[in-house]
């Protein structure tokens, strides 16, 4: 418990570098330099003004020098960073398997930020992640379960892109492939895991906007984000009692 807590200041500074990272992937811009600015303004942001949570509650969610509101996207990046870092350690303690744990929930986070903002999941992003978490989990339990499940979550979601192209992008497929790396045979409980938690917004703009809402898309990375946090954690517990149900 004591690594956990300690975790959590790492944790935050790891998610405010995210939000660097969500704001210029998508842009192509670097993301070492230059140094963090308003995007309104452009006036640079002091160390002050850049503690993570503490400095958006301080500033009351905007801009010191010109008042522009910043999203509360940015506090929840760093808070979700923090608590799952911190989860990972506890889960795993000091292990490789927690590094791998954190280094995908990190990803997840990152992901999940952009296609909020920008409805898109970066290749520069997932491919790279896919690559170093399939081959840790191979290094750390050789086993070919972590290279099956990315085939066969990325397959799975590839077969409803194409029957139904609407409902979600060739992102969320290259997605799979991070989460089936990650993952290994577990990785079934993450997709059905999201794939439920988006039938609620779903459901709630098919209630609000009758057929008009088949046009309004919905990101759903962050749901097989979530999906595959659950399953991280608790995905052999799942699994287990749902095939206690089978036999």
């Amino acid at each position: 418990m004591e690594l956990a807590l300690v975790s959590l200041a790492p944790g935050l500074a790891l998610g405010s570098f995210l939000n660097v990272v969500a704001a210029r992937v998508p842009r192509k811009a670097s993301i070492v330099k230059p140094a963090s600015a308003c995007m309104e303004c452009k006036t640079p942001i002091g160390w002050r003004d850049n503690l993570p949570v503490v400095s958006w509650l301080i500033l009351r969610g905007r801009c010191r020098a010109c008042g522009t509101p910043i999203s509360p996207l940015y506090p929840a990046v760093e808070l979700t960073t923090a608590l799952l870092i911190a989860a990972c350690v506890l889960a795993f303690g000091l292990t490789g398997q927690a590094v791998v744990a954190g280094f995908f929930c990190a990803v997840l986070v990152a992901v999940s930020a952009i296609d909020l903002t920008h409805r898109i999941i970066p290749n520069r992003i997932v491919l790279p992640a896919f690559v170093i978490v399939l081959a840790a989990q191979t290094l750390l339990e050789p086993s070919p379960q972590w290279a099956l499940g990315a085939l066969g979550a990325s397959g799975f979601l590839f077969l409803a892109v194409l029957a139904y192209p609407a409902g979600m992008g060739m992102g969320d497929v290259k997605l799979a492939l991070l989460m089936g790396a990650a993952l290994g045979k577990t990785v079934g409980v993450a997709l059905m895991l999201g794939m439920f938690a988006a039938l609620v917004p779903a459901i709630v703009l098919l209630a609000l906007h009758g057929s008009k809402a088949r046009k309004m898309g919905i990101p759903f990375g962050p749901f097989l984000a979530l999906g595959s946090v659950v399953g991280l954690f608790f995905g052999d517990q799942l699994l287990d009692a749902y095939l206690s149900l089978l036999t």
